[in-house]
């Protein structure tokens, strides 16, 4: 079933570990923090190499399509044999001469695939999955606008508006909400400021202490995955320097909640796939490929050791905060 065609890079885990918080102060055992800290890195675009893999399915005619995956991790393994079995009905639907027309469509796994499919030169279309906004624009950036015009993607990070609306069922009071910002994700800027955040612009020779000093009097700290500010040398800091001012921090992955944020939303493999399934599903009908986009369908989780330290109250509607994959998904 798995044919190996090329050489591509691995896609990190994303196996986690617990680090609650106590109310004197945080401890962040080892294993947690590797874990999160391998997750942010992956995020940023981080790979080793391993196999690419060719899931074109024989039996289905018409468009042409390939997963290009990275390795045989166990995480690996569940994204591809969960997108396999969404996108081979959607295929097997279009067997016409028309489709045999149609280009290839690739839908990468990770940040290094993508990187090795933009470098290709191929008639083709691109949908890429768990790779973070911040990485896919920078992948995409230097292409020509027509060939950045095939890709699209499902990011691997959640929905700002989202993350906002998790807030205000958290604390169901008014307050003040702030991000930093680095270079590679001052798109986010405006949406951010039609929101109410507190946008503070990372300066690269800036202390990350200091820049979280500008900020003291906020509430929370909306993380987003941006390298520049999250890394492995600072994300220690971030997490001391914002548990003293007792402000929570709003995560971007489970891995940071278990590792010492407050909240998150997240998307599971499944959530991602049925996403990309029916992007995939109005591309082959219609022809058109959407923009890049946040992931639809989420869960919640909260560091409930985090929020009692914090003093906040964690109400149901809280961890019931969910999009699931509509019933009608294969």
């Amino acid at each position: 079933m798995l044919r190996p065609v090329a050489l591509g890079p691995r896609l990190r885990g994303d196996d986690v570990g617990s680090s609650p918080l106590r109310r004197q102060g945080p401890k962040f055992p080892k294993a947690a923090r590797s874990i999160c800290m391998a997750l942010l890195a992956a995020l940023a675009g981080t790979a080793h190499a391993a196999v690419t893999r060719d899931l074109k399915q024989e039996p289905v005619q018409g468009f042409r399509y390939q997963i290009v995956t990275t390795d045989d991790s166990a995480i690996t393994r569940r994204i591809v044999d969960d997108m396999v079995r969404r996108l081979v009905p959607v295929f097997a639907v279009f067997r016409t001469e028309l489709a045999q027309r149609r280009r290839m469509l690739y839908v990468t796994v990770g940040p290094a695939a993508l990187r090795e499919v933009a470098a290709r030169r191929c008639d083709c279309v691109v949908i890429s999955t768990f790779t973070s906004s911040q990485v896919v624009r920078s992948i995409l950036g230097p292409l020509p606008a027509a060939r950045a015009a095939a890709f699209t993607a499902v990011y691997a990070e959640p929905a700002p508006a989202d993350q906002l609306r998790l807030v205000a069922l958290l604390y169901r009071r008014p307050v003040r909400v702030a991000a930093i910002l680095g270079p590679d994700t001052a798109f986010l800027k405006p949406i951010l400021e039609a929101e109410r955040v507190s946008v503070l612009q990372a300066d690269p020779d800036e202390d990350i202490n200091r820049m979280l000093g500008q900020i003291a009097q906020t509430d929370v700290l909306l993380a987003l995955p941006d390298s520049a500010v999250y890394n492995t040398e600072n994300f220690r800091n971030i997490l001391l320097s914002t548990y003293r001012h007792k402000q929570g921090v709003i995560g971007f992955s489970a891995d940071m909640v278990k590792a010492g944020a407050l909240a998150t939303t997240y998307s599971e493999v499944e959530d991602i796939n049925a996403q990309v399934a029916e992007i995939v599903g109005s591309y082959v009908s219609g022809g058109e490929l959407p923009a890049p986009q946040f992931p639809r369908y989420f869960r919640t989780i909260v560091n409930e050791g985090v929020a009692r330290s914090l003093d906040v109250e964690v109400p149901d509607n809280v961890r019931n905060f969910v999009r699931p994959v509509p019933v009608h998904q294969p």
